[in-house]
């Protein structure tokens, strides 16, 4: 099975603060997703980190099966 998003532990600190903490999740080809939660649940700076703007403290995750840590510049095109 193929999948658009996947992500494998994903997490961004800032100092002691947690803004995601170990984010695991598979989102398949083709299909609709909505990324809800409460203010201050890490919405934004998951986006940001599958969008390669910031860079994840722990994890990873692949876009369109390019990682967006080795290939920042794949990930931008799809």
């Amino acid at each position: 099975m193929k999948y658009a998003i996947e992500t494998f532990g994903l997490s961004k600190q800032y100092g002691d603060f947690t803004a995601v903490d170990a984010l695991n999740m598979k989102i398949k080809e083709k299909s609709i997703f909505g990324f809800l939660g409460p203010n201050g649940a890490g919405k934004t700076t998951t986006i940001k980190m599958l969008t390669c703007l910031i860079q994840p403290t722990n994890g990873t995750a692949r876009v369109a099966g390019y990682d967006v840590r080795e290939n920042p510049n794949e990930v931008r095109k799809k």
